[in-house]
């Protein structure tokens, strides 16, 4: 192959590559645009909080969480806090009310569709149309 023929393949190849990248950014570009937008969540539940007061307080939320507990954690205006151990997080505090088991014997039972949860928040599976509730709870 003569000299002048390779120049022409390696300009040949430049060429090509940069008509790959155009066409790359151009799909990105298109991509972007026109995307599918995300949805709010294709689950809808309620989350029902008992406090120690027996003052009820009520969210929906839309989500699209495996578990409770990211549902928890996406469900505006609700704040749930705890200790995290080998089993997920124990929950101990729940928009500012703290039970305190050692003192009282006070605890946070979690109920689904009426039936005690039967797994913690980080495995209580999330399923379209279930009814939470948290409940403040003392002395078993």
């Amino acid at each position: 192959m003569t000299e002048t023929a390779k120049k022409k393949n390696g300009k040949k190849i430049v060429a090509a590559a940069v008509v790959l990248v155009a066409v790359a950014v151009l799909l990105g570009v298109v991509y972007v645009n026109f995307a599918p937008k995300p949805a709010a969540g294709d689950k809808h539940i309620t989350i029902e909080v008992v406090d120690d007061r027996e003052a009820s307080v009520s969210y929906s939320v839309d989500t699209d969480a495996q578990y409770l507990r990211q549902a928890l954690e996406e469900t505006e205006g609700l704040t749930v806090e705890g200790t995290e151990s080998e089993y997920g997080l124990m929950v101990e505090t729940v928009n500012g009310v703290t039970a305190d088991y050692e003192s009282d014997g006070a605890y946070w039972a979690f109920y689904v569709d009426g039936e005690y949860c039967s797994y913690g928040v980080d495995q209580q599976p999330v399923e379209d149309g279930q009814a939470y509730r948290i409940v403040y709870t003392t002395g078993m």
